[in-house]
């Protein structure tokens, strides 16, 4: 029965008389359908009884009874419609579970990942003060360094107070004694060490090329020298904007996120560890692990050339900021 009345339009369930989807369906003789009450009134009111629709008149008044399988295909019918009016109420309410769902997923994903950011953010703080507090530890062996212009090559240039050195073009008329580097282009601290642990810190901002580090005593200081912990150099370097560290052999090439502006260097001499720090982003450069030492070291700076001016900044040995 729901299959004939889903393909039974709705005029079809209509009272003639009232235009309205039929009420206890009687059919007379002719086949056609009218509201009990419709019809009875009709007639009632009527001379002679006749069809509303077709005009039939009969004899006598007809004995009308509900059509009780009308009376079911309009009751299914009313059903039916009942169910497709409310559809689209329903499937509004389903769009706004939906998108409500939909919201609740999107606050949920945007919540997730705002958490995991400040836990992010969180982890970073905690491992940026673990750095600090590195940096803070090693600070601590802190010494002064001052630089030996005994041994500082002829185109150097130091300042008074043997904190600064830079490189110019102009080469200096200085004696050839033992001490001086040539041809290197490089310059030794007055201080040596010998045991314990030592820290010093160079600013390197606006450079292109440097090299920092520590040497042991007996370094050969004329010739050319291969910078190499075999050869008594534990260095750092920059060039064309690489930091690079020689490592024995092969060369290790450093590529950092950022060139340093202020490089740290710290020695434990018993423990056999060079390493360099970033400064200001308390992060560690390279170490140079499993050294022996046996000489006397002394700190290491190279300005690099000058090149035309590209390179002209010096190398300044900065007081240790210890404060807390």
């Amino acid at each position: 029965m729901s299959a004939a009345c889903s393909g039974t339009s709705e005029h079809h369930f209509l009272c003639s008389i009232c235009l309205e989807v039929l009420t206890d369906p009687v059919t007379t003789s002719c086949g056609h359908n009218f509201c009990k009450t419709c019809i009875s009134t009709h007639w009632d009111t009527s001379t002679t009884s006749r069809c509303p629709v077709c005009n039939q008149v009969f004899s006598t008044k007809p004995q009308l009874k509900v059509n009780i399988m009308m009376r079911e295909m309009v009751s299914q019918f009313r059903r039916e419609s009942e169910r497709k009016a409310a559809a689209p109420g329903e499937q509004m309410i389903q769009k706004r579970r939906e998108k409500l769902e939909e919201i609740r997923e999107s606050v949920r994903i945007r919540k997730e990942a705002a958490d995991r950011v400040k836990l992010e953010d969180t982890l970073s703080d905690k491992m940026m003060k673990m750095k600090m507090l590195e940096m803070k530890r090693l600070q601590q062996f802190a010494v002064d360094v001052t630089l030996d212009p005994l041994t500082a090559h002829p185109n150097l240039v130091l300042s008074d107070d043997g904190k600064q050195v830079y490189c110019s073009d102009v080469k200096k008329n200085l004696p050839h004694n033992k001490e001086r580097f040539s041809p290197c282009v490089c310059v030794l601290g007055k201080q040596s060490f010998s045991s314990g642990r030592f820290y010093f810190e160079v600013q390197v901002k606006g450079k292109t090329d440097w090299d920092l580090g520590v040497v042991k005593e007996s370094i050969n200081r004329k010739g050319s020298i291969t910078a190499t912990p075999k050869n008594g150099l534990w260095t750092v370097t920059l060039r064309d904007g690489n930091v690079e560290t020689a490592y024995e052999d092969p060369l290790v090439i450093l590529h950092l996120k950022c060139v340093p502006e202020k490089v740290g260097v710290f020695v434990d001499y018993e423990e056999g560890v060079v390493s360099f720090y970033d400064v200001d982003a308390a992060a560690l450069i390279y170490s140079f692990t499993h050294c022996c030492f046996t000489h006397k070291l002394h700190p290491y700076f190279s300005p690099g050339l000058n090149y035309g001016g590209k390179n002209s900044a010096p190398l300044i040995i900065c007081p240790v900021n210890q404060s807390e």
